[in-house]
C-alpha cells in the first residue's frame, strides 16, 4: 500500500477480511485462540461479539510499532535527542537525513526508513475505527452501555492513530466514517481542528467506557492518558491535569513499588526488572499497565518476528570480530556454544538503535538510579573477553572485563578503527531489551539470539505522571511537576528533586528517556512540544521563543536535538562518506508524493520543506460532510 487511493481500496478490503475471518474468533481468553474458519460475511460486524473482534484488530494495527527486525520504533528514535541509526556497512539508513528524506525517497524499508509504514498505518487504522463507528447501529445491544463502550474504544482507536498522524505529518486529511469506495478527494485539514475532534470524541468515551477491561483491551485510563496528551497539544494545560487525574486519582491504577510476577522472589533483582519482563506486563497483579499490546506466538496474528528487540538495539560487539585486546587479539565471539556466551545473556545485537551520549551516559549522574544500576543497565566495560582462542593467544584477557577505549587507544581497539565506536560500543537497559525464549532449543527467534514474542506497554501510570507534571510546568507551577516527577524517581530509587525553580521542559523530557525507551514515540512527543511552545509562545529552558509562522524553519524539535544529539551536524562521518545531518523542517515528515499524485480530484498538501509545498492550499479549517 504505497498511495491514498491505495489506502482506501485495499484498506477497506483488508478490513473487512479481518473483519469477517474474526467474527468471533478472538475470545477474551487470549492464550486459547479459536479457529476463525466458521465466520462469513453475513454475520461480520453484526453482533457485539463481532464487533468486539473488530477492536481486537484494531489493538493489531496499533501492535507493529514495536516489533520486527528495524522495527518502525527505531524511525521514530532517530527522528530525536535519544538515538541514531548505528548501521556502518551501508549508505542506505536515515542518517544524512538531509538528502535521505525526501517525498521520493525509500520510506518504508528496514533498510532505509519507515516513515512510510506510519502513514500507511495509521491511516488503516482510522479505517478500522471508522468501519466499527459507522456500523455501530447496525447491531441490537444489549443495552446504551454496552454499544457506548464499545463506541468509546473505536473513537480511542482512531483519535490514538490521528494524534500520532498529525505529530509525524501535520496537516493530513480527516476521515470521520467507513469509506467503501476508492477516494481520490482528500484535502488537508488544519491538525487542531483534527485534534478539536478527537478531544471531542475522547471525552465521550472517557464518560462511556470502563475501568474494568482483560488486558489488551481499551480501558478508561488509556483513554484518559491520551486524552492528556491531546489536551497539552491543544493549549488547555487545565483539562490535561484532569485528565491525567483522573488516571492517578481513581484507584484503579498504580505505580508498581513492590516486587511481583514470575521474578519476584529473585533476590538478585529488583521492580524494575519485574515491571519489564514479557510474561509480568499483561497479568492482574501489574496495575501500572494502561494499554499495553499483545503478542505471543500462540496467539492468532503474532508479529512474524517477534520483538527482535536485542538485535536492533545492542551493539554489534562481535561485527567481524571487530573488538579488539589490549594485545590486539581478537577479543569476543557470539557463539551461543561459547563458555562465556554473551550472546546468550544479552542477544546478538547489530547496532540498528546506537543511543546517544545524552541517553546513554550525560542524563545518568544518580548512582542510586535502579533503571541505571548494574544488572539492569549495561555498559560495554560490563562485558568479557570471551574468545575461546585468547585460552591460548592471549590468556590474561580471557574472562576479563573489556577495557574502556580512549582517544589514545581506540584506533588499537577495533579491527576497522574508530568508526566501529558508533555501532560496537554502547550502553543499553537490559531490563528493557532482554526478551528471552520460554524455550530457547526450539524458538526459532533465538538462533541467534534477538528477541521473541513479547507483550509490551504503549501506556502505564509512569508515563501519566510525567504528562501531569509536564502540564504543571506549562502552567508555571514546577513545585507541582517536581512532585509528580518524583513519583516516577522515587520508585527507580533516584535521588528526589528538591529545586523547584530547576524544573522545565528539558527536565521533563530527561525523564521521559530514562524511563520510557522504546515505549514512548519519541519523535512524536518532541513535535508535540514544538508545536505548544509555537502557540504560546511561551519561551523554552533556553530562553528561545518560537511562532507558528515559522515552524518550519525555527521550532523547540530542532532546537533540542541539536542540543542534546551529539551526531547530528557535528560532521561524524559514519561509513562512504555519509555524514548525520537533520533540519528544522524534519519537524514533520515528508508525505509520501505518490499518494499526492494520485489524490486526482483533491490536494493533500506537502510539509514545508519539502519538494511540492509550493503548490499547498489552505487547509480545511473546519469539519466537512
Amino acid at each position: 500500500m504505497n498511495n491514498m487511493k491505495t489506502i482506501n481500496k485495499k484498506g477497506i478490503i483488508a478490513l473487512s477480511l479481518v473483519a469477517i475471518l474474526l467474527g468471533e474468533g478472538c475470545s477474551k481468553n487470549y492464550l486459547k485462540p479459536e479457529s476463525l474458519s466458521k465466520f462469513t460475511p453475513d454475520v461480520s460486524l453484526t453482533t457485539p461479539s463481532a464487533m468486539q473482534s473488530a477492536l481486537e484488530a484494531c489493538s493489531m494495527n496499533n501492535r507493529g510499532e514495536f516489533f520486527g527486525d528495524s522495527a518502525p520504533m527505531l524511525t521514530e528514535s532517530i527522528f530525536s535527542d535519544v538515538a541514531v541509526e548505528g548501521t556502518t556497512d551501508k549508505t542506505t539508513p536515515a542518517q544524512d537525513l538531509n538528502v535521505r528524506i525526501t517525498p521520493t525517497a525509500q520510506l518504508n524499508n528496514d533498510d532505509y526508513n519507515k516513515i512510510g509504514w506510519y502513514w500507511q498505518q495509521w491511516f488503516k487504522g482510522v479505517h478500522n475505527a471508522n468501519v466499527i463507528i459507522s456500523r455501530i447501529d447496525n447491531v441490537k445491544w444489549g443495552s446504551p452501555a454496552d454499544r457506548n463502550s464499545i463506541l468509546g474504544q473505536a473513537y480511542f482507536h482512531r483519535a490514538y492513530s490521528y494524534y500520532r498522524l498529525v505529530n509525524e505529518f501535520g496537516d493530513v486529511p480527516l476521515i470521520l466514517k467507513e469509506e467503501n469506495a476508492p477516494n481520490v478527494s482528500y484535502y488537508s485539514t488544519k491538525r487542531e481542528v483534527i485534534l478539536t475532534q478527537m478531544k471531542a470524541d475522547l471525552e465521550f468515551a472517557q464518560q462511556n467506557v470502563s475501568d474494568v477491561a482483560s488486558k489488551g483491551e481499551v480501558n478508561k485510563g488509556a483513554i484518559s492518558h491520551l486524552l492528556a496528551k491531546i489536551d497539552l497539544e491543544l493549549g488547555k494545560f487545565d483539562d490535561a491535569i484532569a485528565a491525567a487525574s483522573s488516571v492517578i486519582n481513581s484507584g484503579k491504577y498504580h505505580l508498581m513499588t513492590t516486587r511481583f510476577g514470575s521474578t519476584g522472589g529473585d533476590a538478585t533483582k529488583n521492580i524494575i526488572w519485574d515491571l519489564h519482563r514479557p510474561d509480568n506486563k499483561a497479568i492482574a497483579a501489574n496495575t501500572e499497565a494502561l494499554y499495553i499490546v499483545l503478542d505471543r506466538e500462540t496467539l492468532d496474528g503474532a508479529t512474524a518476528l517477534g520483538s527482535q528487540l536485542m538485535r536492533n538495539t545492542t551493539p554489534f560487539y562481535a561485527n567481524a570480530n571487530v573488538i579488539l585486546t589490549p594485545n590486539k587479539k581478537t577479543g569476543i565471539t557470539d557463539a551461543v556454544t561459547a563458555e562465556i556466551p554473551l550472546s546468550l545473556y544479552y542477544g546478538r545485537g547489530i547496532g540498528r538503535y546506537r543511543g546517544t551520549p545524552y541517553s546513554t551516559k550525560y542524563i545518568w549522574t544518580d548512582n542510586t538510579d535502579l533503571r541505571h544500576a548494574p544488572g539492569n543497565w549495561m555498559n560495554m566495560t560490563d562485558l568479557v573477553y570471551n574468545n575461546p582462542s585468547l585460552k591460548t593467544s592471549d590468556p590474561t584477557w580471557y574472562g576479563k572485563n573489556l577495557v574502556q577505549y580512549t582517544a589514545a587507544n581506540v584506533n588499537t581497539m577495533f579491527l576497522n578503527g574508530a568508526k566501529d565506536t558508533i555501532r560496537c560500543w554502547f550502553g543499553w537497559p537490559h531490563y528493557k531489551v532482554f526478551i528471552s525464549s520460554i524455550n530457547i532449543a526450539v524458538d526459532k527467534y533465538w538462533s541467534p539470539p534477538r528477541g521473541t514474542n513479547t507483550d509490551w506497554y504503549v501506556f502505564r501510570l509512569a508515563e501519566t505522571y510525567l504528562l501531569r507534571a509536564e502540564a504543571y510546568v506549562w502552567k508555571g507551577d514546577p513545585a507541582s511537576a517536581m512532585a509528580d516527577l518524583n513519583m516516577v524517581r522515587a520508585r527507580a530509587k533516584a535521588t528526589l528533586f528538591t529545586d523547584p525553580s530547576k524544573i522545565n521542559i528539558g527536565t521533563v523530557l530527561d525523564e521521559r528517556a530514562r524511563e520510557l525507551y522504546w515505549e514512548e514515540p519519541r519523535k512524536t512527543e518532541l513535535t508535540r512540544m514544538a508545536f505548544i511552545y509555537a502557540l504560546t509562545g511561551q519561551p523554552s529552558y533556553a530562553g528561545k521563543s518560537y511562532n507558528v509562522n515559522s515552524f518550519s524553519t525555527s521550532n523547540f524539535f530542532y532546537d533540542r536535538i541539536i542540543e542534546k544529539n551529539d551526531f547530528y551536524n557535528k560532521g561524524v562521518v559514519t561509513n562512504s562518506g555519509n555524514t548525520f545531518t537533520i533540519s528544522p523542517y524534519h519537524v514533520l515528515w515528508p508525505i509520501p508524493n505518490n499518494d499526492i499524485l494520485l489524490n486526482i480530484n483533491g490536494h493533500i498538501n506537502q510539509n514545508k520543506g519539502y519538494s511540492g509545498s509550493e503548490t499547498n492550499v489552505p487547509p480545511l479549517d473546519k469539519i466537512t460532510p
